[in-house]
């Protein structure tokens, strides 16, 4: 399956954490879909599954979600 393009998604802050950063990115369409998409294991950061929704985020991270991958810049 080939990879998607990365987009890039730009916080206010220096980190975000990660529960918000799926709603943010349009990756889950609410807090209970965030949830439920670590929960069921499909949630990658960096490469690496990821379940913890407050986990934090920096700049530069790229979360994946069904093919969907999105790199967090923080604003300067």
């Amino acid at each position: 399956m080939p990879t998607s393009p990365i987009r890039t998604v730009e916080i206010s802050d220096d980190t975000i954490r990660l529960g918000q950063f799926l709603k943010l990115a349009d990756l889950a369409e609410d807090g209970t879909h965030a949830r439920e998409l670590l929960e069921d294991g499909e949630v990658e950061v960096n490469g690496r599954p990821e379940a913890r929704r407050g986990r934090q985020l920096v700049d530069g991270d790229v979360v994946a979600v069904d093919g969907q991958r999105v790199r967090l810049a923080a604003r300067s």
